[in-house]
């Protein structure tokens, strides 16, 4: 079967993820940059991708590389890919985005009408004709320069991953599925631990915990784009990575998964999201102040992503609010693990203790912190019985 080079984007500082769930996959890396993981796969590779991934926004196939200075340059190059190998004579295809970093040719919308224009003169020697119909398939290309090194895309994707499907209700500035997915994966937390947010607006880091214990992937119930590909990708592809994807599905295990929230309206919308994406027999829901935070067990987890003043009108009440996460995870939940997400500079000072790790984390243009508190590992029995929650449970 034929090969591709497919590239799998993630946030600035996750790269380390994004290799490990490649890597689970069974594929082996062939590059590494900021923000980008390549690795090489079949027909096969894009469904189990596109279905599997929790960290990427999407699945590219990569058409070519290449260095470009001057706009001619840009168009000889890009008319020298082999556009004919992916886009049929009917395809639809255009530029969906470009982008360009540190580069001489800097502006998106030239960059996109100038490669759209070569390509179609590539596909006019290849299909002898002066006029493409475009009324078939979509094939939306991506673009980014870095340094005037052009990379080009086929995004097999379309709508981006972190759109899982269960999410229709939403607080203000949610975190993302695929950022939420990554931050509890650089965690040792498994299915079997206790997971709470105190902070969980629509639901996103318990729901999307959930689904890492039922074993889900975060791509079984939507569509993907290059579905349609029928000449690159055979439908037995995606027949046979879903047919897989779902007899893994065990949403019957055991988990103690909370998430708080002082807005009455987003414990509503969490669990509304919760039960659309089928866990939310899975999590426990309540309306609580962080000043009551509190739980009976030991060893739990508590992964969050606080208020970190998006708003002015926000800011004066920052100190008080990251001051009792502290206090109450500090000095009431002694054997517990905390790891928050925030942009607020003053986080450690407020919650009282420096962090034992700070990964800087760019979510968009946004730069943000991930702070780590791991508490005390558990007795060994109790590690044992959270590997085997994690991984077996009781089929109905």
């Amino acid at each position: 079967m034929e090969t591709f080079d497919l590239m799998t984007p993630c946030h600035f500082g996750l790269e380390a993820v994004m290799k490990r769930e490649i890597t689970d996959l069974g594929y082996d890396i062939t590059e590494t940059e900021d923000g980008r993981v390549t690795f090489t796969g079949d027909a096969e590779a894009v469904a189990l991708a596109n279905i599997h991934l929790r960290t990427t926004e999407r699945v590219l196939i990569r058409v070519g590389r290449f260095r470009a200075v001057t706009f001619d340059e840009l168009f000889e190059e890009t008319k020298a890919l082999p556009w004919e190998r992916y886009i049929p004579k009917d395809g639809k295809f255009w530029v969906a985005k470009a982008n360009s970093i540190k580069s001489k040719l800097f502006s998106p919308s030239d960059i996109q009408s100038i490669m759209k224009k070569a390509i179609v003169e590539r596909l006019k020697t290849v299909y002898h004709t002066d006029w493409f119909e475009e009324d078939g398939v979509s094939y939306p290309i991506r673009v980014s320069i870095l340094k005037d090194v052009v990379t080009v895309g086929l995004d097999t994707t379309g709508v981006s991953l972190h759109k899982r499907g269960y999410r229709v209700n939403t607080v203000k500035a949610p975190i993302a599925e695929t950022l939420a997915s990554a931050l509890i994966m650089l965690t040792p937390w498994k299915g079997g631990r206790i997971l709470v947010d105190p902070f969980c607006g629509s639901g996103t880091f318990c729901i999307e915990a959930a689904m890492m214990a039922a074993h889900m992937a975060p791509g079984l119930h939507r569509d993907f784009l290059a579905e349609e590909w029928t000449n690159l990708i055979p439908e037995k592809c995606w027949q046979d990575a879903r047919e897989e994807a779902e007899e893994d599905v065990c949403t019957d295990v055991e988990t103690d998964i909370q998430g708080y929230d002082i807005d009455d309206a987003s414990v509503r919308m969490a669990r509304d999201n919760a039960r659309l994406a089928g866990v939310d027999h899975m999590i426990h829901f309540q309306q609580r102040p962080v000043a009551e935070l509190s739980h009976p067990g030991k060893y739990g987890f508590i992964i969050t992503n606080p208020p970190y003043g998006e708003r002015l009108e926000d800011r004066e009440t920052l100190p008080a609010l990251y001051e009792t996460l502290g206090q109450r995870v500090f000095g009431h939940l002694d054997t517990w693990s905390l790891y928050v997400i925030t942009g607020y500079e003053d986080a450690e000072k407020y919650l009282g203790r420096k962090a034992a790790k700070n990964r800087k984390i760019y979510n968009g243009m946004l730069k943000t912190y991930f702070y780590q508190y791991p508490g005390p590992k558990p007795p060994r029995r109790k590690q044992e019985t959270d590997s085997e929650n994690d991984y077996f449970c009781n089929r109905k």
